[in-house]
């Protein structure tokens, strides 16, 4: 809009064109300074002003583009655009604010890590459990980085064959936070997400790693559904993304050693507990066997005496049957002897003879007649006579 040269404007209208002049000339700049009454109004506006030791600028800005932590009296660089307010009073309206020097960038770390600390997003108790030998990965990290080649190089020394889904990000600049927040909420939304996530990136400055020092990182990376392991910068860097993780790795090879086991040692392992458990086998097969034996040779004790005995009542009836069957034996033959001596036969054979008259033994003369038919028997055979003459 270009003012008139012949006629009076509106005060509105003068705005304006001083707004139009000032967007014109700076469209966008970028100012450094220290932080000066700084304050939230209704959770929603950010007022601070911008000083130096010669002026003083009236910032404005919305709550949520404010990415980083501020207090009095910390060093910033803030980008944004000069304006006149309808009510005459001169502001910068901030569209982005970072920290200028090292030793902001610790203040607001130290800043947000109270918070964060303080809401409880550190404790042990609510970090999990990472799987043993997980075989989806979701991997955050910038994908031509040596932090990305190094962590696949070591990976695959340790344990191939894994199936890992690259989210390739930027790691740094104001670009990273968004990227890597976007990457986290994707591998959690799918229908079969990764059974771990990890974020890596390699070393670098403070500034360098600020991204994962950020306020939407730090709690992408609390909230994931997945659990997460976080390896930024060399052993001695810490991120907020370090202390909300299930767990931290000191570098991103550090990462691939965590992720899974090495193949080696496993076999290692696994040859170690089988020679344990086969020692253990024989041990306890030993003593079941030992006590088997304990237990037969009690048995054995209590066994003993009765077959003891009973071998002593088995000899002492044998001697005691053969005594019986002697005494048996001898009473037999005596009464042989006895049936002997009164056996007739015997008679007849020392000259005796038996005489009968029809079947009865004739012992006397006078049981016969004269005429009489005898039947002599003699030790070897018989004879027939008759009776001549009875001499009573």
């Amino acid at each position: 809009m270009q003012p008139p040269t012949d006629q009076i404007i509106s005060v509105k209208a003068f705005l304006e064109i001083l707004n139009e002049t000032l967007t014109f000339a700076f469209p966008a700049v970028s100012v450094e300074g220290e932080v000066s009454s700084f304050k939230v109004n209704q959770g929603k506006w950010v007022f601070f002003d911008l000083k130096d030791e010669d002026a003083t600028l009236p910032c404005f800005m919305p709550k949520y583009q404010l990415k980083v932590p501020l207090e009095d009296g910390m060093k910033v660089r803030v980008t944004g655009i000069p304006k006149i307010t309808n009510w005459g009073k001169f502001s910068f309206t901030v569209r982005s604010v970072e920290l200028a020097g090292e030793g902001e960038l610790k203040r607001a770390f130290e800043i947000l890590k109270a918070k964060l600390e303080k809401e409880g997003l550190f404790d042990e108790s609510r970090k999990r459990e990472l799987p043993r030998l997980p075989t989806k990965i979701g991997l955050i990290t910038s994908g031509q980085s040596a932090a990305y080649a190094d962590f696949i190089k070591i990976l695959g020394q340790r344990w191939g064959g894994l199936d890992i889904t690259l989210a390739d990000v930027q790691v740094q600049g104001a670009a990273a936070p968004n990227q890597i927040v976007g990457a986290i909420n994707y591998f959690n939304q799918l229908a079969s997400p990764p059974e771990v996530l990890i974020i890596i990136r390699g070393g670098g400055s403070l500034e360098d790693l600020q991204a994962f020092s950020t306020e939407e990182v730090a709690r992408a990376v609390a909230a994931s559904r997945t659990p997460t392991i976080v390896g930024v910068g060399h052993e001695v860097d810490f991120s907020l993304a370090d202390f909300v993780a299930d767990r931290r790795a000191a570098t991103p090879t550090d990462a691939a050693r965590i992720v899974v086991p090495d193949r080696a040692e496993v076999l290692r392992d696994l040859d170690h507990r089988q020679r344990r458990l086969l020692g253990s086998l024989r041990q306890q097969i030993n003593h079941h066997q030992h006590n088997i034996s304990r237990q037969i040779h009690v048995l054995e004790r209590f066994v003993r005496v009765p077959r003891e005995k009973l071998d002593r009542m088995e000899s002492s009836l044998r001697v005691s049957s053969k005594q019986v069957f002697a005494d048996y034996r001898q009473r037999l033959i005596s009464t042989q002897r006895l049936l002997a001596s009164f056996d007739p036969t015997a008679t007849l054979k020392r000259g005796y003879a038996i005489v009968r008259h029809e079947g009865r033994v004739i012992t006397s003369p006078k049981q016969v007649s004269s005429g009489n038919s005898l039947m002599v028997q003699l030790a070897e055979g018989s004879l027939n006579t008759t009776v001549e003459k009875n001499e009573q």
